[in-house]
Order: C-alpha cells, then structure tokens, then sequence
C-alpha cells in the first residue's frame, strides 16, 4: 500500500466450480471490444488490452485506476489481469519511461498482468457504464427513446433524464453526500426544483454547454473549474460537482460482474480512496 491511499476491498466474486477454467487474455479483450464498441469512440487513450501478460485469465482485479496501489493489490491478490477505466497511455503525456511509469510499468510485466483499460467506451455504455450506473445508485431516470437513453454532447456521453421522488437541488445534493459518500460542490440555489437533469461522470465539466442546449436545469458531473462556475450563474444552472472518483467507481464493478457472469472467471473490486 502506498502512503497517503486508502484501500477497501469491496468483492464481487464469480468463480467456476472448483475453481477451473479461465479464458484466453485476447478472447476477453475481443469479447470486451465488441460488447464496449470500442472502435466508435474518438478517445484520449487506447482502449482493451494495454498490457499483454500471461495467456490465460482466470482471476481479476478491478479497480477505477492502474495506479501503484491498484497494481499491487492485483500481485498480492495472485490475479491474471487488471481491468480499469482508467488505464495509461494519455494523448500528449511524456511517453518516457520513467518514474511512476518505469515503477508501475515493471510491476506489471514483472509480474505477468494483463492490464485491461477502458476509458469512453466505459463511460458510455448503457447497461454498464458510469452514466448508467451513476443512475442506479441515485436513483435517476433516464429519458428513453425508442427504449435507449437518450444522451447528447460529444460521443453522446451526457445522459438526460428526471430525479423522480426530489423536488429540490438541495434534496438531490443530499442525496449524492449519502449515496456517493462524498459532499458534493453545488452551485446554484439549493431551494430551486431540479427539473430536467442531465449528467456525465468524470472530468466534463467542459460539457455543460452541451447540457444546457439540451434542456438541462441542472447538470451532475465529476469535477468543476473556475469558468464553470461563472457559466453555471450565468445561465441560471445548478451544478453539481460529485467527485471524479466517486461518479466513475461503479461503472467498473458492474462491467467486471459481466465478464464474471460470461466467462464463470473470479473478478473482485479495490476502491482506492481518492478524495478528487
């Protein structure tokens, strides 16, 4: 463990009866590319499998980010692969190898793991992605059409919808403190009704534009910037900044019990506390 990172383990565990069986690395990340549609996302990173490390996977670890800690509790644990949403590789990042790169990067070939990573592809998905589980956990309502949520802004990775059962942003930021475990940052009047709401976990910020030409009277998203806020006041939105960590720990999870569920293989969840 690494100093100043908080680990909880939380397990979903599936595992084949005595423990057999597994499936080849590059069966996972083809089953992993069709299910995710990886190949219509414009991303900053490459999605599927990052890392090649042992041919057969029979265990996993999954956690938000391929950060040191993450890494060594998959060694610890004896696991296969790491599966993430946020993996390595970042568009304009110092592609030298070295520090926390040569660190990270030579525990994982050192010791054999594969490291899976999807970034958009898990953003977006509508069983298992972050939006839709940010949903499940508290409780919105998507706006279907044609049984498909409806969605706007880049990608398509804004969801829209309703809060049924919260008549103010105040009952819905509580809701968010309760459920997320972490206060969010709101700005607005908490007295005003929440109306259409629109959200897209993470870092997009920069997308409330887009939420607002939808419709959206306020808008749920990870992290928050100087000019949001002025953006936010100025159009008369409530905005909610509920953590990047905290919107983007579910999607992961709900993505490991699939391939749990498909390939009969163990997969178990880290949270790596991560206050941002």
């Amino acid at each position: 463990m690494i100093a100043g990172e908080r680990a909880s383990a939380q397990t979903q565990t599936h595992a084949p009866a005595g423990g057999a069986g597994g499936v080849s690395a590059e069966e996972l990340a083809s089953w992993l590319a069709a299910e995710l549609q990886v190949a219509r996302f414009r991303d900053y990173c490459p999605n599927g499998l990052q890392v090649e490390g042992r041919p057969v996977v029979r265990h996993i670890i999954a956690a938000v980010t391929a950060s040191e800690a993450a890494i060594r509790h998959a060694i610890d644990a004896g696991a296969d692969g790491l599966l993430v949403h946020h993996g390595w590789f970042w568009k304009n990042e110092d592609p030298r190898v070295r520090g926390t790169r040569r660190t990270r990067l030579s525990l994982v070939l050192g010791h054999d793991l594969n490291l899976f990573a999807y970034h958009l592809p898990l953003d977006a998905h509508p069983r298992w992605g972050n939006n839709a589980q940010l949903a499940e956990v508290l409780g919105l309502a998507p706006h279907l059409v044609e049984g498909v949520p409806q969605t706007t802004g880049h990608d398509g990775l804004i969801w829209l919808g309703q809060a049924p059962g919260l008549a103010t942003v105040g009952d819905l930021a509580a809701r968010i403190a309760q459920r997320l475990r972490r206060e969010p940052m709101l700005i607005g009047d908490p007295a005003r009704p929440v109306g259409r709401i629109a959200w897209c976990t993470g870092a997009a910020q920069s997308m409330l534009q887009d939420a607002i030409d939808a419709g959206a009277q306020t808008y749920i998203t990870g992290e928050i910037s100087e000019p949001t806020v002025h953006l936010a006041r100025e159009t008369g939105t409530a905005f909610l900044a509920a953590g990047h960590h905290a919107t983007e720990r579910y999607g992961v999870q709900a993505l490991g019990q699939a391939i749990a569920a498909r390939f009969g293989i163990r997969v178990d969840f880290i949270d790596i506390d991560n206050p941002v």
